[in-house]
């Protein structure tokens, strides 16, 4: 194995370091100009983007990515349109930095309040999809932060063209190019050592699959944000207006199937089951359905579901369903499955709502909506840098917030402690 020029990656921390100290004490107007002319360069340079794409997908179909992961690489030019957009959404935000958590007056007159900083250079570690690259850099430059971004090696001739853009529109804008790098290493190795730039990085964030984060985590000696599986349920309960649930069911699975919250597994209580499921082959075509025994009686094209179906994020055309007899059922299914990221409930039942909402666990639980509205951009963030599953710091989508921290600032009148 081949070790990386630790050096060559120390310089990149080394210039991302001296770039957040400009970028924390950059005027929001400012910050808000580089991001516009970055979105002007980006559709100026559209051709080039979408030619570097095209690239990537021909090597990925050369290597048998699956359509899954061919579906997140794609680009197209309404594609690279909305990257542009989501920047422009991102500038036109309120700017964190500096705005005050809470405070208080002590019976001695000190004054005490926490104000929001950046966290300082914010490492992103992704596979696959370059609008990452895009929306990474406009949520870290707004709120005051540099990123270093690391993409697969699938995607870095799309990434490459990306950040090339986004780079001379900062500079353009009198801001540090290096608010924005990239690490064009791919190699696995690499990552481990990304993830030690202790001094040099403030926070790792992995958005990938489930060896991806095991990896991360694994080796890093610097915090890391889990960006975690979203293997995500859809519980229509006996109080669903099926209606509704058939909406909310096609929604959450063929509206995007290969991203993170798109529904995977469908629970469905047993007194609406053979009302619901006869449905699904036409509501879900070109779905594999995989059932439990009670789900295979209702619908002759479901094939045998494993207890790992259950626990499994497809990101494909495959659903698994389970017909429960209660909602304490359903919910102890999702406890034992479920990985904490996107969990939905179909009813018209007030109390088993809020039953529901109370008892499940996860960064995001829903009520008579799609996991698919579990989306930075959908939930008025802009755009997200990860959907974090797990419950220090940050949960569920990330924004500008999410990508602050906070400093005591304490004013006297000269009082010393006694």
């Amino acid at each position: 194995m081949v070790e990386p020029e630790a050096p060559q990656l120390d310089e990149l921390g080394r210039r991302a370091k001296a770039a957040s100290r400009v970028l924390a004490i950059t005027a929001p107007a400012a910050k808000q100009a580089a991001l516009l002319r970055a979105a002007d360069v980006l559709r100026e340079r559209a051709s080039e983007v979408l030619d570097a794409n095209a690239a990537d997908l021909a090597h990925g179909e050369a290597t048998e990515l699956s359509p899954g992961a061919l579906d997140r690489l794609r680009l197209t030019p309404e594609r690279v349109e909305a990257m542009a957009t989501t920047i422009e959404t991102v500038a036109a935000l309120a700017d964190p930095v500096g705005e005050v958590v809470d405070g208080r007056a002590l019976p001695n007159g000190l004054s005490v309040r926490r104000v929001r900083v950046p966290l300082g250079v914010v490492a992103v570690i992704y596979e696959n999809r370059p609008n990452v690259t895009a929306d990474a850099a406009a949520l870290c430059l707004a709120s005051g932060n540099a990123v270093l971004l690391r993409g697969s090696s699938t995607a870095l001739r799309s990434n490459r063209a990306i950040a090339a853009a986004l780079r001379d529109g900062i500079e353009k804008e009198g801001l540090p190019a290096d608010a924005v790098v990239l690490v064009e290493d791919t190699r696995h190795e690499t990552v481990r050592a990304l993830v030690q730039l202790n001094g040099l990085v403030d926070c790792v964030i992995p958005r990938g699959g489930r060896e991806l984060v095991r990896a991360v985590t694994a080796h890093a000696t610097v915090p890391v944000v889990v960006d975690g599986d979203g293997n995500c349920h859809v519980y229509v309960d006996a109080a669903a207006d099926l209606e509704m649930a058939a909406r909310i069911v096609e929604n959450a699975k063929l509206q995007r199937p290969s991203v993170c919250n798109a529904m995977e597994s469908l629970l469905v209580h047993e007194a609406v089951a053979a009302a619901f499921l006869p449905r699904l082959p036409d509501l879900l075509p070109g779905v594999e359905l995989r059932g439990d025994a009670a789900c295979r009686d209702l619908v002759r094209q479901a094939v045998a579901a494993t207890e790992e179906d259950f626990s499994t994020e497809f990101l494909d055309l495959v659903l698994s369903v389970a017909v429960v007899g209660s909602l304490d059922e359903a919910v102890a299914h999702i406890g034992r499955h479920g990985s904490g990221h996107s969990e939905a409930i179909v009813t018209n039942d007030l109390t088993a709502a809020a039953r529901f909402v109370r008892e499940v666990d996860a960064a995001a639980v829903l009520v008579n909506a799609s996991t698919r509205f579990v989306d930075g951009g959908e939930l008025g963030l802009g755009a997200e840098i990860g959907i974090s599953t797990q419950k220090l710091h940050a949960r569920g989508p990330m924004g500008l917030r999410e990508l602050t921290t906070a400093k005591y600032v304490i004013e006297g009148q000269g009082q010393v402690r006694l």
